[in-house]
C-alpha cells in the first residue's frame, strides 16, 4: 500500500521566503502529495490554503514554535485552523525547556493544555523529536516519559527517523513501539563516521547520546538509514503520512534538488 509523501517546507525555507506560492508549485511538480509548513512568511493563511487546493496539495500539518503557542495559544491556533492543517506539531524545544532543564516540567503541563485546545479546533497535536529527548533520566528516555505522561488523545508523535537513530535506537523498531500513535513519520537521512561507541550513552544520572563525527544530512536514500526497513515499520505502525525533511543541503545540491532526489528514491522503493 502506497503511503502519501509530504515535504517539510523548512527544507526549502529560502525558496519559501523568496516566492512562497512558486515554491508550492515546484514541490507539487516534484510529485509531493502534501506540505508541512514551518512558518507562513507573512502570507494570508486563507490564500495559502486556496493555492494548495488549486494545486492538489494536502495541507497536512505545521511546525509551530512551542514558545509562540504558550504565549498566545488561541490566536496562534486560529491561524493554523484557518490554514486547514490536520496536525499542529511542536517542532523543537529551547535548551532551558529540554529534558534535564528547569522548564521541562512546565513543558509536560503545557503540552496537555495545548493538546486540548488543538483538539477543540478539530486538529491533532504532534511532537517532533530531536536527539536530545534521548537523554536518560532515572533509566528512561525523556521522550518515552513525555508520551507516558501526556494522554494519547492529547498528543501523538511525529518521530524523526534521523534523530531516533542518532539518539541510539533502531528507527524501525522504535517506530513500531508507537504503533497507533504515529500518524506522521519524518524521513530524514544522514551520514557520519560510524564507530563502536557511536550510540553509547555516557554519564551517570543523565545520559546523553553521542552524535557521529563528520555529521551531515543527506537526501533520503543517500545516507546510512535503512529506509526499506523503515518503510515496512511505517506501514506496520499504521502511519498515514511520510514527511521528507532535510535541515541543510549537502552533496553539492540545492535544497530543491535534495528534495527531488528524496522523493524519487522513496517512489523507487514503493512508498
Amino acid at each position: 500500500m502506497r503511503i502519501p509523501i509530504a515535504i517539510q517546507l523548512y527544507s526549502v525555507r529560502d525558496d519559501m521566503k523568496t516566492d512562497l506560492f512558486g515554491t508550492l508549485e515546484k514541490v507539487k511538480a516534484l510529485g509531493y502529495d502534501g506540505v508541512e509548513f514551518a512558518g507562513l512568511f507573512g502570507e494570508d493563511p486563507l490564500k495559502i490554503k486556496a493555492k494548495c487546493e488549486e494545486l492538489g496539495l494536502a495541507v497536512l500539518s505545521a511546525h509551530v514554535p512551542y514558545k509562540d503557542l504558550v504565549a498566545d495559544p488561541d490566536s496562534v491556533l486560529a491561524t493554523y485552523a484557518a490554514l486547514g492543517v490536520k496536525y499542529v506539531t511542536i517542532p523543537y524545544l529551547s535548551e532551558t525547556d529540554r529534558p534535564g532543564g528547569d522548564g521541562f516540567a512546565d513543558v509536560l503541563k503545557n503540552l496537555a493544555m495545548l493538546g486540548a485546545k488543538v483538539n477543540a479546533l478539530g486538529m491533532t497535536m504532534l511532537y517532533h523529536n530531536h536527539d536530545f529527548e534521548f537523554l536518560k533520566i532515572d533509566g528512561k528516555y525523556a521522550l518515552d516519559t513525555l508520551y507516558e505522561t501526556i494522554p494519547a488523545d492529547l498528543l501523538k508523535t511525529e518521530l524523526d527517523m534521523c534523530w531516533v537513530n542518532v539518539g541510539g535506537e533502531n528507527p524501525a523498531e522504535y517506530l513500531r513501539k508507537y504503533t497507533g500513535r504515529a500518524p506522521v513519520v519524518h524521513y530524514k537521512d544522514f551520514y557520519g563516521e560510524k564507530s563502536e561507541d557511536m550510540y553509547e550513552l555516557i554519564g551517570i544520572n543523565q545520559e546523553k547520546p553521542v552524535r557521529p563525527g563528520n555529521f551531515e544530512f543527506r537526501p533520503v536514500g543517500y545516507g546510512l538509514q535503512d529506509f526499506p526497513a523503515i518503510l515496512e515499520a511505517t506501514r506496520d505502525a499504521g502511519a498515514e503520512w511520510v514527511v521528507v525533511e532535510m535541515d541543510k543541503p549537502s552533496m553539492g545540491l540545492s535544497p530543491m534538488e535534495c528534495m527531488e532526489k528524496s522523493i524519487n528514491y522513496l517512489k523507487s522503493i514503493g512508498c
